[in-house]
């Protein structure tokens, strides 16, 4: 007969089921192998973490009757009240998958039995992750019932399981044969998510959405992530949402489901101004918009950064970037850098794209929130229209004469009469011209730009024509006639330097709709502070 001194935590469950089947009660003897049994389980066992863990996974091979005999409701109950102890009274050895600290092996001299580290909070997460899912899923929902463990520790336990269940999920991308086996873990990690923002990281949503995605999960799935995810994108960063696609896709990264999680954002904007709260202050500020501001901002930094990285996709459609993009146009950010980057790398990487569709996506950004390196880049940039080099060219002046606490610059004589005469050349003469306009610059057609055109020498307060000099190449010489050629066309040069009312609204940051053409360029320039965007059109 089997004897209760030698059982163990890898037994003791095949010892009570065997005594329970030859009906070894109490009632047949007093003393027998189920109370036995019992006061070993209560008395040693279930005090005990580690062995409350294995005898759990034991349970598995003795189903259904180590559940009739609710010995896996006793090992659950167990599990959890440990979990849920506070971490000042956790005085055993807390887990079992690291390695022991000195003091615990007996190999520190100078140890006085107390416990010299502090406990963190998340100390019994590895150790669940030997659970099988289905075990797993009980002790998750115990610990939750128990209503002391935070929401952010368990979305912590649920982060490690899965990245310890699911292949490759750490990475985004997950690598198995058989994927009819890691569905029901996922969606059961899913399924204990904790419901409030925050609990768990974008960084890890956006990782599971990769998962679903991997696993061709359900759309109710990725449509439940997607939500999430909107909810707190401000927290992401451009490497999560870079979302691969399946075999067989056009594009390599998953645009659409981007523009989903940047509809959901949006939505989440539009909703909380539209909350009632309970206190008035909290109206007041949700009335004004400022709760938001510095969500908004880092999303756009975000979006900038992640149109940079699908630019280099030759198969992306112009009209997908530009939507992106001008979904979060509205979001007003000091610089445009990101943006400019972007632009210019799609340009790059999509060189056959027409004259008109090269105008429309540079409209995206604002001249005047690039910074001085990306100015000097810009204007040195064969991909870009000339109409929008010189609208780099004559903003970075007007910056330097404001930095420089110099006057306002004027425009040059030969540009100045062009706002007082007359419109003289003739319609299909301002059509050639107008498309020299929209076309690509270049070098020497730059160089002639920077040296006699746009770039105004501010000294003194004075601002001089630069001499040309007599020594230029033929080439430059060509490019200089054809410049002048362009700004003899009053209409043109009106077209450069007008804001129409229509397009104020599709530019970002745009706070104002003033032409530069029809106001005053001192009353334009007096202050830094005015953000108006003027069109590249």
């Amino acid at each position: 007969m089997c004897q209760v001194l030698l059982c163990n935590a890898y037994n003791v469950v095949a010892a009570h089921c065997a005594a329970e089947y030859l009906e070894m009660h109490e009632t047949i003897e007093k003393g027998n192998l189920i109370y036995k049994v019992d006061v070993f389980l209560n008395s040693s066992i279930f005090r005990s973490w580690k062995d409350s863990i294995i005898v759990l996974q034991t349970t598995k091979s003795l189903l259904p009757l180590s559940e009739e005999l609710k010995l896996i409701n006793h090992c659950i109950d167990a599990i959890a009240s440990k979990a849920s102890v506070d971490v000042s009274k956790v005085d055993w050895s807390y887990t079992y998958n690291r390695k022991k600290l000195p003091e615990e092996n007996g190999n520190d001299h100078s140890w006085n039995g107390v416990r010299s580290r502090m406990v963190p909070n998340d100390w019994w997460v590895e150790d669940l992750c030997e659970l099988e899912i289905e075990f797993y899923k009980r002790v998750i929902i115990a610990i939750k019932t128990e209503g002391i463990i935070s929401n952010e520790v368990i979305g912590e336990a649920l982060k490690a399981y899965a990245y310890r269940k699911l292949p490759g999920s750490s990475k985004g991308v997950v690598q198995y044969n058989d994927f009819s086996q890691l569905r029901p873990i996922l969606d059961t990690i899913l399924y204990l998510l904790p419901a409030e923002k925050g609990s768990v990281s974008c960084s890890f949503l956006l990782k599971l959405l990769k998962a679903a995605i991997s696993l061709n999960s359900g759309e109710m799935v990725k449509e439940g992530l997607v939500k999430r995810i909107g909810q707190q994108l401000e927290a992401a960063s451009v490497n999560d949402l870079l979302i691969r696609t399946r075999e067989g896709e056009p594009t390599m990264y998953d645009v659409q489901i981007v523009q989903k999680i940047l509809e959901e954002f949006m939505m989440q904007d539009r909703n909380a101004k539209t909350e009632i709260g309970n206190e008035n202050e909290i109206q007041e500020i949700r009335s004004l918009g400022i709760l938001s501001e510095a969500s908004k901002l880092m999303v756009a930094k975000l979006i900038d950064g992640y149109l940079g990285e699908i630019a280099k996709e030759p198969s992306l459609p112009l009209s997908v970037f530009i939507g992106i993009a001008e979904t979060v146009s509205s979001f007003s950010r000091p610089a445009h850098d990101g943006l400019y980057r972007a632009i210019d790398m799609y340009l790059k990487v999509h060189p056959e794209i027409s004259k008109s569709e090269r105008k429309r996506i540079c409209r995206l950004f604002d001249c005047k929130k690039l910074s001085a390196d990306a100015c000097m880049h810009a204007v040195q940039n064969e991909r870009l229209p000339l109409r929008v080099v010189v609208q780099v060219l004559f903003f970075e002046q007007v910056r330097a004469a404001a930095l420089s606490g110099s006057s306002t610059p004027d425009l040059p004589k030969a540009i100045k009469d062009l706002n007082c005469a007359s419109y003289g050349s003739s319609r299909s003469a301002t059509t050639n011209a107008d498309e020299d306009w929209d076309a690509v610059a270049s070098a020497a057609e730059l160089r002639a730009l920077r040296g006699d055109v746009a770039a105004l020498r501010v000294g003194n307060g004075v601002v001089h024509e630069r001499n040309s000099g007599d020594n230029k190449s033929y080439s430059d010489k060509a490019a200089i006639s054809k410049m002048k050629g362009l700004i003899t066309s009053k209409k043109i040069f009106s077209k450069i330097w007008s804001s129409k009312s229509g397009q104020a609204a599709e530019n970002s940051g745009s706070d104002s709709s003033e032409s530069l053409g029809s106001a005053n360029l001192d009353e334009a320039t007096s202050t830094t502070t005015r953000r108006g965007r003027l069109s590249v059109s």
